[in-house]
């Protein structure tokens, strides 16, 4: 199904963000499974993206916490990750990121990785301003 052009993403707040990713060789550390750095940043790219759609405001990573590492995930395993606002304050976002293992050829699906990223908008002069307030049935 098409969208319309006029249809418009800014007409509600929107929470979530999923992105897909396939864990290729260089993305695998010495004992060929996705290298936990690599797994942090597109992790904190989810976040930036579901912050950024949420406040659609320019956002900035100020923190990342409490990084669970649950299983690994192996070279041409597809990655998952969803990304949902779950806390505003005046100026920031809590983010809770998961990041679901899937092997491409039996479908199976297990949560890999969770954590937890602070994201600061900012206005255009690059400093801290306002985002909006959850939504009651989110908050």
């Amino acid at each position: 199904m098409l969208i319309p052009h006029s249809y418009s993403l800014a007409s509600r707040p929107m929470t979530e963000a999923r992105m897909t990713e396939i864990v290729f060789p260089d993305h695998t550390n010495h004992l060929g499974t996705l290298f936990g750095g690599q797994a942090l940043a597109w992790m904190d790219k989810a976040a930036f993206i579901a912050a950024s759609r949420y406040a659609r405001r320019t956002v900035v990573t100020a923190r990342s916490e409490q990084i669970d590492f649950h299983l690994p995930v192996p070279k041409g395993a597809l990655v998952e990750l969803i990304a949902r606002v779950v806390e505003t304050g005046r100026t920031s976002m809590q983010v809770e990121v998961e990041m679901i293992r899937e092997d491409l050829l039996t479908g199976e699906s297990q949560l890999a990785t969770r954590g937890r990223f602070t994201m600061i908008a900012l206005d255009v002069e690059g400093k801290p301003t306002a985002v909006p307030p959850l939504p009651a049935a989110q908050a």
